[in-house]
């Protein structure tokens, strides 16, 4: 996890973010429409006002754009900017060809068990993530 956290901070001081941006930037990215502020918050576990100065350097960065939802003129969505992503994407993929080498000596079976653990571990990441915001630690 250390290793993790040292390879975001490094990635986010390449492209001048925040670590937490960075992430946000990668939630964003997953999503499959724009979204509200009060949704990235959701997504991060940040406050309302803290989403709200996170997406303010986002968009001081270039990242995203915030529009007037069409459906409803009261909300704003946060929209990524689809030329930055690819920026950012273009990074990802030179950093992500040496990644792949990792597992060329690995067979079907170990490449198994490895996603299958990470499964595991994502889903169990997210039970203690509810269990810490929830303040349920018996």
């Amino acid at each position: 996890m250390a290793s993790y956290a040292l390879f975001n901070q490094a990635v986010a001081d390449h492209i001048g973010l925040h670590p937490t941006d960075l992430q946000c930037l990668n939630l964003l990215t997953l999503e499959k429409a724009p979204v509200t502020t009060g949704r990235i918050a959701e997504l991060t576990g940040l406050t309302t006002g803290s989403a709200t100065r996170l997406v303010d350097r986002l968009e001081k960065a270039g990242y995203v754009v915030r529009e007037r939802d069409t459906a409803d003129r009261r909300r704003v969505l946060v929209v990524t900017v689809p030329e930055k992503v690819a920026e950012f994407g273009r990074m990802w993929d030179r950093l992500g060809t040496n990644w792949s080498v990792l597992f060329d000596d690995l067979d079907d079976s170990e490449l198994a068990l490895i996603i299958g653990h990470m499964k595991r571990t994502v889903a169990f990441s997210a039970d203690q993530v509810n269990r810490l915001r929830s303040g349920d630690l018996s």
